[in-house]
Parts: C-alpha cells; sequence; structure tokens
C-alpha cells in the first residue's frame, strides 16, 4: 500500500473544452461495439446508489425522475444502481429477486429511452451480499451473540479466578465489564470484530449451511435476475464482482476455502466463470452482458493488479462483453462503525482509493485508477481479445478523457461524481458548450450522505432554490434539499 503520502488540498484542474467540430472528431463521442449492442458514445455513468428505492425495494417516482435526469445528458451507457438478486429485505434498494420487481423497472427502461431519445443503452447492475450486522452494544453482545466455549471459561478462570467462571451467566457478565485489551487477549480475532464492529458474514465461513451452498445457489439467482432485466426492457445486465460484496468475495486472495472454490486463482475464479455461463445461457447472445470488478482491493492480504490482470484476460475469454475497472471499497479495513451502526466499507484505506477526494494525498483523485485500467486492458489484448475496458475515477474534463482513450489505456471513460454534478455535462461538451459545465469538486459530499443512508444529492446544486422548477422539484424528507439537478437552460 506504500509510504504514508503528505495530505494536501487539489484544485480541480483548469480544463479544456472541445468546439462542437472537435467534438464531432473525438474518439470520445465515436460508437463503440459492447458485444451485441452498440453505445453511441464512449461516456458513461457508472453505478450509483441513490437511496430513493420503497424499503421493498421497488422503483419509485424518485427512482424514475432520478435515471431520466441522467438520460437527458445522454450518455452512451447508463448503469442503474446495484440492485439485489435475492427477494430478501434489503432497504430502500432496488431489488430484481421476484417477478413482482419487473413492471417498475420495465417503467424506469421506458423511461431512460424516452429522456435519452434512445441514444443511452441501460444496463442493470446486479449483486449478492452476504449479512452484515449493526455493531452491537457491548452488554448485548455478551449476553446474547457471544457463543461461550471452554476456551473463554479457561481463559476467565486464568484471568480472574474460578469463582467468576462458575457458570456462564456469570462469565459474561465479566466478559461484559473487561476493556479491550483483555477482550482481545480472551477473544478470537473474529470474535473481537463481531464485538467490535458487528458480526459479518465471510465467504470462507463453510460451516454455515448457506454459505458453503453459495456456489450451488448464486448461478441461478444472477440468472433469473438477468432475464428478469432482459423482459424489463434493459439492454444488458453488469455482474457486480466488485467492493464488499460475494462476488468479489470470492474473487479475492482473502478467499481460502477448500471446497475447489477458493484457495487457488483457478478455484477463486470458478464461481465467477459459473455465474456468468449460467447468465449467458439464461439471455442469449443478443443481451449485453458485462463486469464490474476491482483492479486492486488494496487491503493486506489481499488482490492486487497482478490478480486482476488475470481475472480480465479470464472474462475476456470466458465471453463477457465489457470489463469495467474498479478500486479497493472493502470491509476488511473500514472504520469502526459507532454502536448501532453497521460498517461501510467506504471509511478506510481501500475507500479513499475507491472515492479519492482533493485532500486525499499528494497524487490527488484525478485519474488516478487509470493505470490499473491500462494494465487490465494490456493483458486483455495480449490474450487475443477485443473486449471493452472501462476506466473510471476522478474524470471530469474533456481532455482527460480524449487522452485515456487516444493512450489506449481505456475503450470508454466512465463518471459518476462529475455526472451528479451535472448530467447534462457529456451533451454539453458534444455540442461545444463545456463551457457550461457545473464541475465537481471531489469533497465526497455525496458519499457522506451515502454513508447515512440518505437520499444522494450534489453540493454545487441541492440548495438551489432559485430555478424554474423549483416550485415542483422532489425534496429531500427533511425537506432542506432538491434531488434532482436544476433543468439545462439551453
Amino acid at each position: 500500500m506504500g509510504d504514508a503520502q503528505p495530505v494536501v488540498r487539489h484544485k480541480v484542474p483548469e480544463a479544456h473544452w472541445p468546439t462542437a467540430d472537435e467534438a464531432a472528431r473525438s474518439l470520445l463521442f465515436s460508437p463503440v461495439r459492447l458485444g451485441p449492442v452498440t453505445a453511441r458514445t464512449r461516456t458513461w455513468v457508472p453505478a450509483m446508489v441513490p437511496w430513493r428505492a420503497t424499503e421493498d425495494g421497488f422503483v419509485t417516482k424518485n427512482v424514475l425522475d432520478w435515471y431520466g435526469r441522467f438520460a437527458d445528458g445522454a450518455p452512451g451507457v447508463l448503469v442503474v444502481e446495484a440492485t439485489g438478486i435475492r427477494d430478501v429485505p434489503s432497504g430502500p434498494l432496488l431489488r430484481v429477486g421476484h417477478d413482482r420487481f419487473v413492471p417498475g423497472l420495465r417503467e424506469l427502461a421506458a423511461t431512460v429511452r424516452a429522456r435519452s431519445s434512445s441514444r443511452t443503452l441501460l444496463f442493470l447492475q446486479i449483486l449478492d451480499f452476504v449479512a452484515i450486522r449493526r455493531r452491537p452494544e457491548k452488554a448485548k453482545f455478551f449476553a446474547r451473540f457471544l457463543e461461550i466455549t471452554a476456551r473463554h471459561r479457561d481463559a476467565v478462570r486464568e484471568r480472574f479466578g474460578a469463582a467468576v467462571a462458575a457458570d456462564d451467566a456469570s462469565l459474561r457478565t465479566q466478559l461484559a465489564s473487561c476493556d479491550d485489551d483483555a477482550l482481545r487477549a480472551i477473544l478470537t480475532a473474529r470474535e473481537f470484530r463481531d464485538y467490535a464492529f458487528g458480526q459479518r458474514e465471510e465467504v470462507n465461513d463453510l460451516h454455515l449451511p448457506h454459505i458453503r451452498e453459495l456456489p450451488r445457489v448464486l448461478p441461478a439467482l444472477f440468472a433469473d435476475a438477468a432475464v428478469r432485466a432482459q423482459q424489463a426492457g434493459f439492454d444488458g445486465v453488469e455482474l457486480h464482482f466488485a467492493h464488499a460484496y460475494t462476488m468479489a468475495s470470492f474473487l479475492s486472495r482473502t478467499n481460502v476455502r477448500d471446497d475447489g472454490y477458493g484457495g487457488s486463482p483457478a478455484a477463486r475464479l470458478r464461481l465467477p466463470l459459473e455465474v456468468f455461463a449460467a447468465v449467458r445461457a439464461r439471455v442469449g447472445a443478443d443481451f449485453c452482458v458485462g463486469v464490474r470488478f476491482l483492479g486492486d482491493e488494496v487491503i493486506t492480504d489481499g488482490s492486487h493488479l497482478e490478480d486482476a490482470v488475470g481475472h480480465g484476460a479470464a472474462f475476456a475469454r470466458a465471453g463477457f462483453d465489457y470489463l469495467s475497472i474498479s478500486k479497493g471499497g472493502k470491509f476488511d479495513d473500514a472504520k469502526q462503525p459507532h454502536v448501532g451502526e453497521a460498517a461501510y466499507p467506504y471509511t478506510g484505506p481501500s475507500g479513499h482509493e475507491c472515492m479519492p477526494t482533493v485532500r486525499s494525498d499528494a497524487r490527488g483523485p484525478f485519474g488516478r485508477n487509470v493505470p490499473l485500467a491500462a494494465a487490465i486492458r494490456a493483458a486483455v489484448r495480449k490474450a487475443g481479445c477485443t473486449t471493452p475496458v472501462i476506466s473510471s475515477g476522478g474524470i471530469c474534463d474533456f481532455a482527460q478523457a480524449e487522452a485515456i482513450l487516444r493512450d489506449g489505456h481505456a475503450d470508454l471513460v466512465a463518471a459518476a461524481r462529475q455526472s451528479l454534478a451535472d448530467p447534462d455535462w457529456w451533451e454539453k461538451m458534444r455540442l461545444g458548450r463545456g463551457a457550461e459545465v457545473r464541475r465537481c469538486m471531489f469533497t465526497n459530499y455525496c458519499e457522506g450522505l451515502d454513508q447515512r443512508h440518505k437520499e444522494v444529492t450534489c453540493q454545487l446544486w441541492d440548495r438551489d432554490f432559485e430555478t424554474p422548477d423549483a416550485g415542483t422539484v422532489p425534496r429531500s424528507v427533511d425537506g432542506k434539499r432538491r434531488l434532482l439537478p436544476p433543468p439545462w437552460q439551453r
């Protein structure tokens, strides 16, 4: 992970905006094939979770308005937020784990098609996740959640005397009174983590039947979800194999399963490839199937770029229609949550690499992940494949994006935070009106809202109520923030 670098406050680089003629001749606004479909431009809005679905995972009007607003800017591709493939409660996140979700998703696809005048391809990002619980109160953890073993009895007896360990109730009371230094000596590392951070399942937990069965269950769940996206009118699905979720954990070097699905590079790739094969078999060759995965986990003992180039080549050979590259965003190094809150995977070093800010370090946030995509793309080409590779991370002006494409570092460029700041920025550049772009400041104001599970907005526009739509624009629950960027006055 390298030596710590001095923290500095970067300024957003001065932008070069193209004339309409320059844009017409650019790579950025040229078409590119993504398997069975063609993106009209190489511009990409990656998945962002806006916290606008119902508690039951259904599409709402706010969801339609949110994606419709991005469609106004006519990006080549728009990826809908991480959407759960299981029919289980998961809060205000979209779900696709049952046929009852298809009508709402169909309305979403139709909205994007209409608002973009059919210029934007729409993909649904689909994912699985295993259980994570909130950090418990100390007394509650030791009273209810810790499974007492002979090892605990022996440790407490040795440290505090036999009387204290006479029965489980006395032992639990004693443990609840211990400070953290004593608990680190008495508990296993996993038990201490469950106490200090909240319980979190791992793909290595083969003692849990539902974790052991993941390789048997997940291919069909992903395939069913992809079919529903296809029925809803989406142009493709993006299999979410990145960050803190189940499939990323199978790809990780931290996966040491001994059942043929972990412990070696080939075994760690086995389930991801089986999931893809199941999806492709169900949706056919005329439906786009891409993947989002990590170029570097940025965690101790995790996977790094040398692993990612192998993953990319394997995915390309298997027939994925595109490879979208991200970085970090893991639970392994997340900051300790407050009692009653769950760990958030973007609070530690790996999370800061996933969404770096202008205060990150001496390198700054601008294009710092491009080398990962470039290396993976080179490996894919060396493997004899032409699979398109998408790069993202701190991309916020035309010259920067054009250089990434021109230098062969990627085939498409994705911008999440800049697109949130100004969903019309792609169209403004294409028309030679780049000077009107509202530029992201990369402070992660939006990420702070996401961390608190509040509707995601941008500090550059969420308090602007002097616009023509001010009387009708939806507002946040507290009424203080507008939920949509102002319309572009052309």
